[in-house]
């Protein structure tokens, strides 16, 4: 598997793209949300992949990617990696913060050497990628932020999310992927409709894969009372053209909360996919396809 030292952490990525004999196309990159990983943009990029060269990568601590530096480069290109004093002055700064993940990809575009992309990022990863808006404008043409928003703070309702966060991270055994139909109900909560079994067992394996300190640290980061003081901020301060994306019966991120995001700035656009929850992309793939073609001027398939 392709892995590229970013930051002293090794971190999974990969290409969609379609051969083709024109000019480079230029390069989307996608980001996964919480306990996530590149596996369930996989549909979407494919989708994409005629007019865009799709990079996948999955986060530090999610999917593939380590959560702290690999004592061994032995599965990094050693030609490729970094200098140990980069990666010593890198690893001094790593927190489970959002910007710091923001500045993970920004190391992995350097890496890669791409100058400028397409950002199209989902739930927590909507969130890195708003600091990456306003830490890199030049760097990205337009961005799309899936399931993304801002909400107030209640330290009743965060101190009990975030018990309730602290026991679900700790107890993952990994029998539990092997009770019938334990996929489904793991996904209830984030779906409106139904979507493929490979899909559901993908993200319940994630899930229990994902490495304790990183799923613990960006609950509290996500969802804190800074977040929640400071999101709204960097909503405000977007100047790269933006669309936001919502899920009519989102209960994890609301649409509402969405639209009060996307209203405080102008660059922003809105729209709800309807009967969709957490998942539209994979929930109703082609009105998702839809929106984000019209909205980077593609040709709309009929």
């Amino acid at each position: 598997m392709p892995y590229i030292s970013v930051r002293g952490v090794e971190h999974y990525y990969e290409w969609i793209r379609t051969p083709e004999a024109k000019q480079d196309k230029p390069v989307m990159v996608f980001l996964h949300g919480w306990a996530g990983s590149a596996r369930y943009w996989r549909s979407t990029a494919q989708a994409l992949s005629e007019q865009f060269d799709c990079l996948l990568y999955d986060m530090r601590g999610f999917g593939r990617s380590r959560g702290k530096p690999a004592l061994s480069a032995a599965n990094v290109d050693v030609a490729e990696a970094e200098s140990p004093q980069a990666q010593a002055e890198a690893i001094a700064e790593l927190s489970y913060e959002l910007e710091e993940y923001a500045e993970d990809l920004a190391g992995l575009l350097d890496r890669l050497k791409l100058p400028r992309v397409y950002l199209n990022a989902h739930s927590m990863g909507a969130s890195v990628a708003t600091f990456f808006l306003n830490r890199y404008p030049a760097r990205v043409e337009k961005a799309i932020l899936t399931c993304s928003g801002i909400f107030e703070y209640d330290e009743k309702a965060f101190a009990a999310f975030h018990k309730f966060g602290g026991y679900v991270v700790k107890f993952r055994p990994q029998w539990l992927k092997k009770i019938p139909f334990v996929d489904r109900m793991f996904m209830a909560r984030f779906l409106h409709r139904s979507i493929p079994a490979t899909e559901r067992q993908a993200f319940l394996e994630d899930f229990l894969v994902a490495d304790y300190e990183a799923a613990l640290g960006t609950i509290f980061t996500s969802v804190s009372k800074t977040a929640a003081e400071v999101m709204p901020q960097e909503f405000t301060r977007l100047k790269v053209p933006t669309l936001l994306i919502s899920g009519e019966y989102d209960k994890i991120i609301p649409a509402a909360m969405g639209k009060q995001a996307a209203a405080l700035s102008d660059r922003v656009e809105f729209v709800t996919i309807p009967n969709t929850a957490h998942f539209p992309m994979l929930e109703d793939p082609q009105s998702y396809l839809q929106q984000v073609r019209e909205f980077l001027a593609l040709p709309v398939s009929v």
